[in-house]
Order: structure tokens, then sequence, then C-alpha cells
């Protein structure tokens, strides 16, 4: 057999190629094992397999076996394959060869420029790129051209395979006119995915500008901050020395009358020491006449008086005890911490505060709101001013019912609720905003922010109770985070004096802070804002002021 023959009996008939991977169907017949997945993928719609080259059916899709034998032979003579020309020349220059710029799928032959012009422009005659190889321009079944494309089984066909083969019920266009609507769709798809890059592209360019704001923020509050600590190391060192110079000298004045007794007592038991050692002395003498003569000169009388008097002045310095001030160092311990806290917490949070004040016309008639606007202070009295649509009102809930023989039903009976809420004048559409509020003169209140679309009577009209307020609630020792009537407890027990409520319009954060001592994180609240936002309050008992410091 000639090299050429043998090399034929290595093509695929699908891809009319040099096999590729070969695989064996249960038939015999061999094919790539891409180009027989791609056509059993392609015959899976219809339910029904058959093989390209006998047309035997399989029910199941047919398992492909590796023919490692082929695939031997085909290494085998691609090693031994003469070198190919890489360029075509044209068919009909027998004479010299020039080179081919286009082929004819028809007359299975390439055409150089002088023949291109000659040669028959029939429909029949397909001229195609030399780039394309022209196997791929044939139907693999058939060896005709592929004139058509079935949109149902996205496949190229000859016209055998419209005819006759398995898409002679399926929707089937000309080759040319699918070309031109893939390229159509293409196009429009290609127009969609450069658009879609060009808007990911800006995406990641205002995210890296915004990891670059980020880190620059960050580097500033972290000069700030190393600025900070140096600073408040040597406050802590200044103030250690002076509470504890002053642990000193509140001690050393504690003691001083001690120390005073101590000296005196010291003194007068030398005085003691002496005298036994000197009657020692006599004691030992055995001259009679000098025991007498020394004798007289001790004085040997007790002075009882004096001895009380130590032990008085004794039960008096152990009866003080020798406590020291300890309310007045842990005052000014606490008054040195504050002081030094406060000047951090100025150091970190330099935006001032948003000036809040109380729109006395939203006041509920049982709530006083002072002249600076600041303060509300829950009454046991109606103030009977006017209600405005505005103002929040006083509204019933069925409490009970009694039952009317007569009327044969039912009878409800209501009671009213007082609802002792106030809205700010400020309203907040924009920007990042902040504020405090002492809540130390109430043990029932809630602390929060709603729009100004909130109802002002009925249930629905409390802060919390619905879906366009957002608020923290103490009642008694119970503290609370509430919007639209869903509650979350806080667990841990928090005594509450002031609260600081931060607000970022765009990011649509509402966060709320303890201030007191340690300074606390307590919740954040996250919505899409809608409209402007009030500050509101609702003072159960007692008052609260904003801003209280």
């Amino acid at each position: 057999m000639a090299f050429s023959d043998a090399w034929k009996e290595l093509d695929c008939s699908i891809c009319l190629n040099i096999y590729t991977n070969p695989v064996t169907l249960k038939c015999g017949h061999n094919f790539c094992q891409v180009c027989i997945k791609g056509v059993l993928d392609t015959q899976g719609r219809s339910g029904v397999y058959r093989c390209p080259e006998c047309r035997d059916e399989y029910r199941e899709r047919p398992e492909l076996g590796r023919n490692t034998t082929l695939r031997n032979i085909v290494e085998s003579v691609q090693s031994t394959e003469p070198e190919k020309n890489q360029q075509q020349v044209c068919t009909y220059c027998i004479h010299s060869p020039v080179p081919a710029v286009k082929s004819c799928l028809l007359c299975e032959a390439s055409l150089c420029d002088d023949h291109l012009r000659v040669h028959s422009k029939s429909s029949q005659h397909v001229l195609s790129d030399l780039t394309t190889p022209q196997k791929n321009r044939k139907c693999s079944i058939h060896e005709k051209i592929l004139e058509y494309y079935c949109t149902e089984d996205s496949a190229c066909l000859c016209g055998s395979c419209r005819l006759h083969g398995d898409h002679q019920e399926h929707q089937v266009e000309a080759l040319e006119k699918a070309f031109e609507k893939r390229k159509e769709n293409l196009t429009n798809a290609l127009q969609q995915l450069v658009k879609k890059r060009e808007e990911m592209e800006e995406s990641i360019k205002s995210l890296q500008k915004y990891k670059i704001k980020v880190q620059d923020n960050a580097d500033g509050v972290t000069k700030k901050v190393i600025a900070i600590f140096r600073t408040m190391m040597r406050q802590l060192d200044i103030m250690e020395r002076g509470i504890l110079n002053k642990i000193s000298r509140q001690a050393e004045k504690v003691s001083f009358p001690a120390s005073d007794l101590i000296q005196d007592l010291e003194r007068k038991k030398d005085e003691l020491s002496r005298k036994i050692h000197h009657i020692e002395e006599i004691c030992n003498l055995t001259d009679p006449l000098n025991v007498l003569q020394e004798s007289d000169k001790v004085d040997l009388c007790d002075n009882e008086d004096r001895d009380e008097e130590d032990k008085i002045r004794r039960d008096q310095v152990l009866h003080d005890g020798g406590e020291l001030d300890m309310v007045g160092i842990s005052r000014l311990l606490y008054a040195e911490l504050s002081a030094i806290i406060k000047w951090v917490y100025g150091g970190i949070y330099i935006p001032e505060p948003t000036d809040i004040s109380l729109n006395a016309d939203t006041a509920h008639n049982y709530l006083y709101i002072s002249d600076d606007k600041k303060t509300a202070h829950m009454m046991n009295r109606n103030l009977n001013r006017p209600n405005t649509p505005e103002r929040f009102q006083v509204y019933q809930v069925e409490s009970s019912s009694s039952y009317d023989h007569n009327l044969c039903r039912r009878i409800p009976e209501y009671k009213d609720v007082i609802s002792p809420q106030v809205m700010s004048s400020q309203s907040f559409s924009s920007g990042r905003h902040y504020w405090d509020v002492d809540v130390g003169g109430s043990t029932h209140w809630r602390v929060g922010m709603c729009y100004p679309s909130m109802e002002r009577t009925g249930e629905a009209s409390e802060v919390g109770n619905n879906e366009k307020s957002w608020c923290l609630e103490r009642t008694r020792d119970t503290f609370l985070l509430k919007q639209n009537m869903h509650a979350f407890y806080i667990v841990e027990n928090l005594p509450i004096h002031r609260v600081r409520v931060r607000l970022d319009y765009k990011a649509g954060r509402l966060s709320f802070f303890k201030l007191d001592i340690p300074i606390l994180h307590i919740y954040t609240f996250t919505d899409i804002f809608t409209e402007p936002l009030h500050a509101v309050v609702y003072v159960g008992e007692g008052c609260i002021k904003i801003g209280g410091g």
C-alpha cells in the first residue's frame, strides 16, 4: 500500500483529519474522541444514537472504547510523515507553482488570482479561504458541501441531510442566512459584553479608589492613635505620680498621731530603762550605807496620771483604724481617668455633634418641652396644646368587655393610651451625623429615628412599632432594639446613662452607643432609607435631654 493510501486509512470520517485520541464504537468503527462525542451530544436531543459510518442505532448513549493499537499506529505514521509544503499552490498552474488565494469546494481545487478571475461564478461553486480546511466544509456522512444550518440541533447540513437525514422535520436555514443571523447576534452580544467589561472596569477602578481612600484614612487614624497613646501614657505617668504622692501624703497625715506618740513613748521607755539599770546596780551593792544613800537618789514614785494619759492617746490612735480616704482617692482617680478618656474620645471623633432641637409642635400633650428645646419631661396632666396633624395623640385600645342582656351582646370597653413622644425639628436626607442623649433621668425611654410620614395616633404611631422607625428602648431593667414590631433583647445588664446616636444616611446605617465608662457599641440597624429622617424620643417617665453631658 502506498504511503498516501495508508495515511487516508487513518483519517477520521467526521473531521476528515488523522485520528486524535481514537475511540471505537460497538460496531467497530473508529473516530476521534472529540468528534464522536460532539456527534453523540447532537443526537442525544432526539433520543436515538447512530454510528456516522454504518448508521447502527443505539437506544442508550454507547460507551466509547479507547483504541490503543490504532493510536500507536497513528503516532508511528506521524513520525514518518514527509514534510508538507506549508503554502498551498494553485491546482491549475501545472508548469510552475503559483500561490493560491482561494479554494473552490465544488471543484476541490485551489485557485491563484488569474484562475480565480476566470473561474465559474455559479452559486454551486462555493469559494472559501485557504485557512479553512476543505474537509471541514463537507458533510462527514454524504461528502457533500455544507449548505444549510439546523437551528434545532445547531448542526451544519448538506442537501442530503436536509432531504433524507434526521433533520427533515426540523427548522433549517440557508448557511449564509444563518451566518448573518449568528454574526448579528454575536455582534450584539459582543457589544453587551464590551459594555459589561467597561462597567466592570469602572467598578474595579471605583473599588480601588475606595480601598486607597480607606487605607489613607487608616494611615491617618493610625498616626493619630499612636500620638494619642504616647500622650496618654505621659498623662497616665503624671497622673500615677500625682495620685501616689497624694496617697503618701495622706498616709503621713493619718499616721502622724501614732508617730508622735511612738516618739514620746520611746523617750519614756529610755528613761525607764536607765532607772531599771540604776536600781539593778544598787541591788548588787553589799555596803548598807551605799545602798541607802544611792536609793535615796532614785525617784520610785509611779506617775499613774501620765501613764493613763498615754493609754488614752494610744486608744484614740488605734480607734481611728488608720484607714485612708479611699472615697476621695477613688473620686480623684475617676476624675483623672474620665478627663483622659474624654480627651481620647475627642481626639478620635473630631466632628462636632449635630445640634438637635425638639419640635414642640409634634410633642404629645403629656410631654413638656423646655424653652431651649433640649429637654422632654413626662407630665401627669394634659397640657392642652392644639391637636394638630403633626402632634402625637392619645389613642384608645380595647381593655375589656361587658355583656348587655338587654341588647344580648357584649359591649367593648376602651382605655386611653398615652404616647409621650416628640420629633426633632431637623431632618436628614444625606451625610453623616451624630448627637448624644442624656437618659439618666428616666427608667422608661426610647431613643431613635423615624420618617415624617409615621402615624401620629394608634399603636403604629409609637417609635419602633412600625416599619418607618428604629429605636433603642429601656423599660426598667430591660433593654431592647425595636423596628417594625420586632424586638431584639440586649442580654447584658447595661447601666446606660448617656446614648450616642450616629446616622450614615447614604450607607443606610443607624448606630447606637453607650457613652458611659466603658464606651460600648450597642447595635447598628442597616436599611435603605427612602425619606428624610427625624430624631425621635419617647419619655415614659422622668425626663431626658438632648446633648446632655
